[in-house]
């Protein structure tokens, strides 16, 4: 049996990450089937209210497409900018014709991947951020490979983040990508 690659450690971590901000916000998070995979769904999350200035939903979900890199976080007025691999992935994240909402996680990882994990008997530590973003509405892409998405700064995906996300979607409120396709 070969080791995973780095990619699929960053991949693998990408999803330990999703999970402990899920469950330290007390939501629960599945990871996709193959079927949900082929549909661009990697995890899904669900919320359990009453939420902290909530709606009337007492339960939401949301589809979760997962990514990792070790390309540095660049930072512009729309956010930290990411090239979403895949065309079709872009257009099912950006579709405004299914019921659950989706967004896009990207875990940005140092680049030495020595530095990724450490552990100690105090702590163990994942470095870097994720960032979340609806690409719901955005624009249509014009190129066929891949799309330059931006990340809002404000959008850390962690447990406030979180929180407040799963708490907009308790009152019907999703978000829409507020980026430019470049």
């Amino acid at each position: 049996m070969k080791p995973l690659s780095p990619q699929n450690i960053e991949s693998e971590l990408s999803y330990a990450y999703i999970h402990a901000v899920a469950a330290h916000s007390g939501f629960g998070c599945k990871i996709g089937t193959r079927h949900d995979d082929n549909a661009g769904v990697d995890a899904i999350l669900t919320g359990w209210g009453p939420f902290e200035n909530g709606g009337y939903l007492q339960e939401v979900e949301i589809n979760v497409q997962l990514k990792a890199t070790i390309k540095p976080k660049l930072l512009s007025p729309q956010g930290y900018s990411y090239s979403l691999a895949g065309i079709n992935q872009y257009n099912d994240l950006r579709t405004e014709t299914i019921s659950t909402p989706r967004i896009l996680v990207v875990l940005f990882l140092p680049n030495d991947k020595s530095t990724w994990l450490e552990h100690s008997e105090d702590a163990l530590m994942l470095r870097n951020c994720a960032y979340w973003v609806s690409l719901r509405g955005a624009g249509e892409s014009n190129n066929d490979t891949s799309q330059t998405v931006y990340l809002p700064q404000t959008q850390c995906f962690d447990p406030i983040g979180l929180t407040g996300l799963m708490s907009r979607l308790s009152r019907r409120d999703i978000p829409l990508y507020k980026g430019s396709p470049s």
